[in-house]
């Protein structure tokens, strides 16, 4: 197929605020429609004409991903209760299996860590779920929920085969792993046991898809008969429903961009009425967590109220109305993100100089953070769900270590590696480096970009092939952290980077203040003076260049290829948010109006209406030299949808862009499942970047410019 296909042009007008907008290609819109099935099959069809001389070096990728991974592995143990949880994977197969053992003692409080395993568990495993078995038969398969009863007898789960993320939940009985006639369809994510084990919560969606109402099911009984317990009026909010650390309480959360409102029930009475801890304000963010302090129940509260990178403070949970303790005080250069009580001890997480950090604060003793040595990494707490436990689990990563599990003994200060992701073919970290540069923006301010690269392959001051990543919403971190695809590039000579552009949260809310509604451009002209810093710093030059951003992040390198083309030789924008003014106008669309806190209301404000059209990619494609560009979506994302991609190809296409576009006919806004899948899909769009930015196909020898 040497032809691109052409969307025909029907015209429909979109009026707003007097301002007349001729779109041609809406029709496309009509997922039902025979004719925009063929064209999206037709597009797929000259992708693939177009991309046959990379195949040979897709399935090089496919094997050197597959290649380095360990199939065959198991997870560092997680102790709930008198087991051990982990996850199995077993080579050839695309899902885990979720699994557990019994602890040898009520004091055991070190995981069994196995390294190397070859497809047997841990002694007395039983399987509780094999994800293999749920996805048989379907083209798509992802696990929405998965609980158990305080008592380990039962187990919920939730699955989605369709991508559109509504789950149906089932529970099974472990002793003899059936599932009861619980079942319950056209549910979200997160469903939860009371502590009880007797009752489940769990929320539904609106015709948006929003979270909106929180349901209890009594185990036993018919969903039929399920009382709906919490309804968000306000379109704008989701919810979610959960248990506290201490199973003292259940709680609701219901929260839009900017401001929260949590509701708390005794655990003890799971058909009693949730009470609000602190009532919303507009602008007022508060995530909650139990502690016993001093014999007290005390709820531990971080939020922003006159704080804007958050403080930490303590009331009564009897009275979370009366006075407040303040625990930590607001601090302009840290960012507090969270807090995580346990029985004995509390820990903190937050952000300082744009990098993660955690800190544990014992009773009487000064909070101490736990320190770690590269200049770029990524820490966090992962696995804790134990009240009494006396470690803290901890993961670790940067650009050059592998995710790297930890258990911290709070007593001591020890800090206890368990596991590192096996690396596969002898990586050699001392092959790569990671730094730190700044790029300054047009209004002065400083941009940080992170890169990573092997020291044998590029030669610093001569231009290699560059991969620049960006995002730069919803105050969403891109941290420094490890890919084993990502050494397929780095072993071809290539250098990644990642641009921290506002909007972002690496260097605090007012971070992502600046590049959101009416500051949204800064995201836009960071992600420019970045590709620019490094093209003057001669790491790179315009033909080696390649932009990527995937969903919010592809309204970014949409946009930037409007804005600055020159700069790239390809731009891989992956379920690309490129119609972003028709989708944000329509309330009707799924989940529209929970987006206005980030981008405004252009429906109702004719300001908003004008600054978005200034950026929205679709309608700002000109006549002009664009790179190239690979746009990558699935048929049933329901958060970016597939016709976001389809207009923008469209329009590329009228002025003679180079411009492809894949649709995954079977999956959703994450893209395909299964691991073996993702992999192909990963390595079908290396291959196309590693062949926009002029990379040695074969990772032989150094892509330098003489």
């Amino acid at each position: 197929m040497s032809t691109p296909p052409l969307a025909a042009q029907k015209p429909q007008q979109r009026i707003h605020h007097s301002d007349v907008y001729v779109d041609n290609y809406e029709w496309l819109r009509d997922k039902e429609s025979p004719e925009v099935i063929g064209h999206l099959e037709a597009e797929n069809a000259y992708t693939h004409a177009r991309t046959g001389h990379l195949e040979l070096l897709q399935e090089q990728l496919f094997e050197e991903i597959k290649g380095r991974t360990q199939e065959t592995d198991l997870s560092v143990p997680v102790r709930r209760g008198d087991w051990w949880y982990y996850t199995r994977t077993i080579e050839g197969r695309e899902y885990g299996i979720h699994c557990r053992a019994p602890i040898a003692a009520p004091d055991d409080w070190v995981p069994p860590v196995v390294q190397a395993v070859d497809g047997v568990g841990l002694p007395g495993e039983q399987i509780l779920l094999d994800d293999n078995v749920e996805a048989a038969g379907h083209d798509f398969y992802s696990l929405g929920s998965f609980d158990l009863s305080a008592d380990g007898s039962m187990l919920l789960y939730a699955t989605d085969v369709e991508g559109d993320e509504r789950y149906t939940i089932r529970v099974r009985t472990i002793a003899t792993g059936t599932n009861l006639a619980d079942e319950i369809s056209n549910t979200s994510a997160g469903a939860v046991f009371d502590p009880s084990g007797r009752y489940l919560f769990y929320t539904t969606v609106d015709e948006a898809w929003r979270p909106d109402t929180v349901w209890r099911h009594l185990i036993g009984t018919a969903a039929s008969a399920d009382a709906s317990i919490f309804t968000e009026p306000d379109e704008r909010f989701w919810v979610g429903v959960g248990l506290t650390r201490s199973h003292k309480y259940l709680m609701i959360e219901a929260g839009s961009s900017v401001t929260t409102e949590t509701h708390l029930l005794d655990g003890s009475d799971p058909t009693g009425d949730f009470a609000v801890v602190w009532p919303r304000r507009e602008g007022v963010e508060y995530d909650v967590e139990h502690a016993v302090i001093d014999g007290e129940d005390r709820l531990l509260i971080v939020h922003n109220d006159q704080a804007i990178n958050f403080e930490l403070v303590s009331v009564a949970a009897a009275d979370p109305h009366g006075d407040k303790r303040i625990l930590l005080a607001h601090n302009p250069d840290i960012r507090l993100e969270g807090v995580d009580a346990f029985r004995d001890f509390i820990v903190v997480e937050y952000r300082k100089d744009g990098l993660t950090r955690i800190a544990v604060d014992r009773p009487g003793e000064v909070l101490t953070e736990i320190t770690f040595e590269e200049e770029l990494f990524t820490v966090g707490t992962s696995g804790n769900p134990e009240w009494t436990q006396p470690t803290v689990r901890l993961g670790y990563t940067s650009f050059v270590t592998p995710g790297t599990v930890y258990d911290y003994v709070v007593a001591t200060g020890e800090l206890r590696m368990l596991k590192q992701q096996p690396v596969l073919g002898g990586y050699d970290p001392t092959l790569f480096e990671q730094r730190r540069e700044w790029a300054i923006a047009a209004d002065g301010t400083r941009i940080p970009i992170s890169l990573v690269f092997r020291r044998d392959l590029v030669t610093p001051g001569t231009p290699a092939p560059t991969v620049l990543y960006g995002y730069g919403s919803y105050e969403h971190s891109v941290d420094p952290g490890f890919g084993i695809s990502r050494l397929s590039l780095l072993d071809r000579g290539m250098i990644f980077a990642i641009a921290h552009v506002r909007g972002g949260g690496e260097l605090g809310r007012s971070w992502y203040e600046q590049g959101k509604t009416h500051h949204k451009r800064n995201t836009f002209t960071d992600f420019i003076a970045c590709a620019e810093h490094l093209i003057d710093e001669d790491y790179t030059a315009p033909d080696r260049l390649v932009a990527e951003g995937g969903s919010a992040g592809g309204l970014l390198v949409g946009a930037v290829a409007n804005m600055a083309p020159q700069l790239f030789a390809g731009i891989l924008a992956v379920v690309p948010f490129v119609d972003a003014l028709t989708s944000i106008l329509d309330p009707s669309l799924p989940l529209t109006v929970i987006e206005w806190d980030e981008w405004g209301d252009p429906l109702h404000d004719p300001e908003v209406y004008a600054y978005m059209k200034s950026y929205s990619p679709v309608e700002n494609v000109h006549d002009t030299h664009y790179p190239r560009i690979l746009a990558v979506t699935s048929l049933n994302d329901t958060r970016v949808l597939y016709v976001e991609s389809a207009k923008w190809v469209a329009r590329l296409r009228e002025v003679g862009a180079d411009v492809l576009l894949k649709t995954e006919m079977s999956a959703g806004h994450g893209g395909v499942s299964g691991r073996y899948s993702a992999w192909r899909e990963r390595a079908f769009n290396y291959a196309w970047v590693v062949d926009a930015a002029g990379a040695h196909p074969s990772g032989e020898e150094p892509a330098v410019i003489d």
